[in-house]
C-alpha cells in the first residue's frame, strides 16, 4: 500500500489540531499548577513559622505539601495527555505502602517528634521523667530526645514512645511540694514531736508559705512507730536541697530532743516441748 507524502502531512495535520489544545492546556496547567503549588508550600512554612514552630519541622512539613501538590499537578498534567494514571496511582501507593512498612519505626518516631515540638510538652531545658528515665532535656530532634541524667550520662530516647508515654514535666511549674514521711515511738509525747518536726522543716529558708502553708499531721499508727506526714512548698529548684535536709535536720532535732525513731522489731517467744 502506497502512501503518499500529501496523506502522511494531512494526517499529521489532523492529528495536530485535535492534541495541540490539549498539550496547551496541559503544559499551561502543569506551569500554573507547579507555580500554585510552590507558593501554597511557601505560604504554608510562613503559616508554621508565626506558630513559632522549629524551623526543622516547618521545613520537613512544607517540604511534604509542596512534593504533595506538585505530584498531583503533575498527574493532571498526564491526565490532560490522555495518559492512564490510574496506574500511576497504584504504583505510588504500593511504593508508600511498602516504604511505610520497612520504616514503620522510624516513620512512629518521626511523627512523635513532630507532635513534640508542634505541641510541646516540654522544652529544651526542662527536666522531664519518662520512658523510665529522668533527666534535663539537651535537645529534640525530629527523630530522637536527648536527656542529661543526674549522674551525667546523655540518654537518646525515640521520639515514638515518648510522645505516646506519660511525660512528667518537672520543671514545667514554679513550685514543687516536698513530701516528707517521719515515724516516732508510741511511748514519746506527739505533741512535743509533732512541734519539733514542724519548727523544723519551717526554719529552712527555701520552704516558702505559698500556695500552702507547712502542713504535719499523724498519717499512720504503725507497726513499730506513730508516723507524721509533713508537706511543704519550695521554688522547684530548690526540690532536692529542702528534701535531704529537711530529712537530716529532723533526725538531728529529734534526736536533740529526746525522741526515738523507731525501727522494725519483732518478738520471738520460744516454747520449749513438755
Amino acid at each position: 500500500m502506497n502512501i503518499s507524502t500529501d496523506s502522511i502531512q494531512k494526517l499529521l495535520m489532523e492529528k495536530a489540531v485535535v492534541l495541540a489544545p490539549k498539550i496547551l492546556l496541559a503544559l499551561v496547567t502543569l506551569v500554573v499548577g507547579l507555580y500554585i503549588a510552590g507558593m501554597l508550600g511557601r505560604l504554608f512554612a510562613k503559616g508554621l513559622q508565626k506558630k513559632r514552630i522549629d524551623t526543622a519541622v516547618s521545613h520537613f512539613l512544607s517540604g511534604i505539601v509542596s512534593i504533595c501538590l506538585k505530584a498531583a499537578v503533575c498527574l493532571s498534567f498526564l491526565g490532560i495527555l490522555g495518559v492512564q494514571t490510574t496506574s500511576f496511582i497504584a504504583v505510588l501507593g504500593s511504593v508508600g505502602l511498602a516504604f511505610g512498612l520497612a520504616l514503620q519505626g522510624s516513620l512512629s518516631n518521626l511523627a512523635g517528634g513532630v507532635l513534640l515540638i508542634i505541641l510541646k510538652p516540654f522544652r529544651a531545658g526542662d527536666v522531664i521523667e519518662a520512658q523510665g528515665c529522668i533527666g534535663k532535656v539537651e535537645s529534640i530532634t525530629i527523630v530522637y530526645t536527648k536527656l542529661r541524667t543526674p549522674d551525667n550520662r546523655i540518654l537518646t530516647i525515640p521520639n515514638g514512645p515518648l510522645a505516646n508515654g506519660v511525660i512528667n514535666n518537672i520543671t514545667s511549674q514554679s513550685t514543687r511540694r516536698v513530701d516528707f514521711t517521719f515515724g516516732v515511738g508510741y511511748g514519746d509525747d506527739l505533741k512535743k514531736a509533732k512541734e519539733v518536726i514542724l519548727n523544723t522543716i519551717k526554719n529552712d529558708p527555701r520552704v516558702i508559705s505559698e500556695p500552702a502553708e507547712p502542713f504535719i499531721a499523724v498519717s499512720a499508727l504503725a507497726d513499730s512507730s506513730v508516723n507524721f506526714v509533713v508537706r511543704v512548698w519550695t521554688k522547684s529548684e530548690d526540690y532536692w536541697g529542702v528534701h535531704f535536709d529537711g530529712i537530716e535536720n529532723v533526725k538531728i532535732a529529734l534526736d536533740e530532743n529526746g525522741i526515738s525513731i523507731p525501727f522494725p522489731q519483732r518478738d520471738v517467744h520460744v516454747i520449749k516441748d513438755l
